[in-house]
């Protein structure tokens, strides 16, 4: 991870090992619309290659779709644009995959919440940035006291560290969304999550919903028990785990369905070490 490949049967020999280890996804996911699709055959490169390629961008690190194309596409004789075409068209499937890995995850009964910034540009440039003006916003982050132009991520993580769900958003209501089809009975969450009707829409459908208090509030000594308070912090070093390794914090896209895309694929390649 994090290091350059320019020996070509280096270049074979990792693909044909991911395409070994990782082309089952594919065959046990992959809805029949996708695989019986019209002229699938005739594609030059297979979907499951487009997969196995994704996932190696983000195991290598490399944010530039330019470099990754020039390492590893150029002599396949697909377009680069056509490549990332067929991989937002692939979305939808790795959306599948993550929802069938979590579905055989149950080694935890408690989620955390929590949420960090994706921001789309430096702080400078915050007020004269043009992309993304119909649904990017400045919003504050408390923790990195930083003002930042762009959205928040909002995670479902387990004790152990496997991701949920995720959710692009800066509404903090979302935490109903992030637990549809969950069966994790117990939730912590930080302060940006402390709601009353939050809590009770959360609890009416059966989880236990934990938020620390404020230190005006009453009982708030006695309701933030430092372990609670400890074991929901996890979720932030698995955090620092997704910006160190994947440095997911910062995207080089201009499009909604390209950081979806980069979600994915991080989440992809994360969720993955669970299961290895």
């Amino acid at each position: 991870r994090k290091y350059w490949i320019t020996n070509p049967s280096e270049k074979f020999y990792l693909l044909a090992n991911l395409d070994l280890k990782f082309g089952s996804y594919y065959r046990n996911y992959a809805p029949k619309e996708l695989t019986q699709r019209r002229n699938v055959n005739y594609c030059k490169i297979s979907d499951c290659s487009v997969l196995i390629l994704l996932l190696l961008q983000v195991e290598l690190g490399i944010k530039s779709q330019r470099c990754f194309y020039q390492l590893f596409l150029v002599k396949t004789g697909l377009e680069r644009t056509r490549f990332y075409r067929r991989a937002h068209y692939l979305i939808p499937l790795l959306k599948l995959i993550h929802q069938g890995m979590t579905e055989q995850f149950h080694h935890d009964d408690i989620v955390m919440m929590d949420s960090f910034p994706l921001p789309i540009c430096l702080p400078a440039r915050n007020y004269n940035v043009h992309i993304f003006r119909d649904t990017a916003t400045v919003a504050y982050n408390p923790s990195k006291k930083m003002w930042f132009y762009g959205f928040k991520v909002h995670m479902l993580v387990t004790l152990s560290g496997f991701i949920v769900n995720y959710s692009v958003t800066h509404d903090s209501r979302v935490a109903e969304k992030l637990l549809e089809n969950t069966n994790f009975p117990v939730v912590l969450a930080d302060l940006g999550y402390l709601s009353q009707p939050l809590k009770q829409a959360i609890t009416q459908k059966g989880y236990c919903f934990w938020t620390p208090l404020r230190r005006s509030m009453a009982n708030a000594k006695k309701h933030n028990h430092w372990m609670l308070k400890a074991e929901r912090r996890t979720i932030e070093t698995r955090f620092s785990v997704l910006c160190s390794e994947f440095d997911i914090e910062r995207p080089l896209v201009r499009s909604l369905k390209g950081i979806e895309l980069w979600l994915e694929q991080i989440i992809f390649a994360y969720n993955l070490g669970f299961f290895n």
